[in-house]
């Protein structure tokens, strides 16, 4: 599936919070990924982390990219800090 249908399809890839983070997340770990699709699955990629959370993915699993990681790991610290004000 090219990047440019995988944005277009989102009832058939939004099955579920983790295939709709899997599918985001390799499309933006892909080198041939355009830059503007990438930017694109950001927002989706970090919809789906409150119910990843809820589900304890995060406890589960570890994300192998580093900058991704890094990345997701300071989102949640930000998810988590906004759910206590």
């Amino acid at each position: 599936m090219s990047p440019i249908q995988l944005i277009s399809v989102k009832s058939d890839l939004s099955k579920s919070p983790l295939e709709t983070f899997v599918a985001c997340a390799h499309q933006m770990l892909d080198p041939a990924t355009p830059e503007a699709v990438r930017r694109a699955m950001e927002p989706r990629l970090l919809a789906q982390l409150p119910a990843l959370r809820a589900l304890g993915i995060f406890e589960l699993f570890e994300l192998r990219d580093p900058a991704m990681r890094s990345w997701l790991g300071d989102e949640l610290v930000q998810l988590t800090a906004g759910g206590r004000q």
